[in-house]
């Protein structure tokens, strides 16, 4: 099975360079035991080492321990609006798409039609699945199409049954395309100020990582 391969991400590739005690006006180290319990960053753009690395559509997750979650909320109503942005969980016990639910929605306009795009790291957790499908339920006016990069232990039947539960619930599920990591690059990540914006550079396996997983969702669906 590909996803029992394991990978060990330096300090550089989860986004914290590798000589960080290095790093601007040698910043303090913070103790583990010092963090507060969760922390939702938010923001317009990634940095591109975060982009690189979490975004990754490969088999196995070893290090890519946080979802990244970009969305795009078209907004019908008497002022049609787009808004867009990204969010990320520091630590386990707030989840990205909970933040979006909790901080994002409820900014837009009460009783209009949103059109959600949801360009994630990796698919939701069973829990996250099933606040979904409970917004979806209780909103009628949302549309939800969440764009997934990798499927996340999609070979669980819990994992499983909450997956097919938010197809149910109207959500469309969508395995990212080369073109939909293409846009996120374009849309979603920081391009070093002065510089003209780089190209997106697929990495290997890129298309046979997609098929693969879009054949598992099928499967699964």
């Amino acid at each position: 099975k590909m996803a029992e391969k394991q990978e060990e991400p330096s300090n550089a590739q989860n986004g914290e360079p590798d000589n960080a005690e290095e790093g601007e006006g040698k910043k303090k180290k913070v103790k583990r035991e010092d963090l507060p319990p969760f922390e939702i960053v938010t923001g317009e753009r990634l940095p591109a080492i975060f982009f690189k690395f979490q975004f990754r559509n490969v088999e196995y997750s070893s290090g890519r321990n946080k979802t990244f979650l970009c969305y795009v909320v078209e907004t019908q109503g008497k002022e049609p609006a787009t808004s867009r942005g990204y969010l990320e969980d520091e630590h386990a016990a707030a989840h990205a798409e909970m933040a979006f639910f909790n901080t994002i929605l409820p900014t837009c306009q009460a009783g209009a039609r949103h059109d959600v795009t949801w360009y994630v790291s990796s698919s939701p957790c069973v829990t996250c699945a099933q606040r979904i499908c409970e917004a979806l339920r209780k909103n009628k006016g949302l549309r939800l199409t969440i764009m997934v990069g990798r499927l996340f232990m999609w070979d669980e039947p819990e994992m499983q049954a909450a997956l097919r539960s938010m197809k149910e619930a109207g959500c469309k599920l969508r395995i990212m395309k080369p073109q939909d990591f293409e846009y996120v690059w374009k849309n979603f990540v920081e391009q070093e100020e002065g510089e003209e914006a780089k190209s997106f550079v697929p990495w290997e396996d890129i298309q046979e990582n997609f098929l693969y997983y879009e054949e598992k969702l099928a499967e699964i669906l």
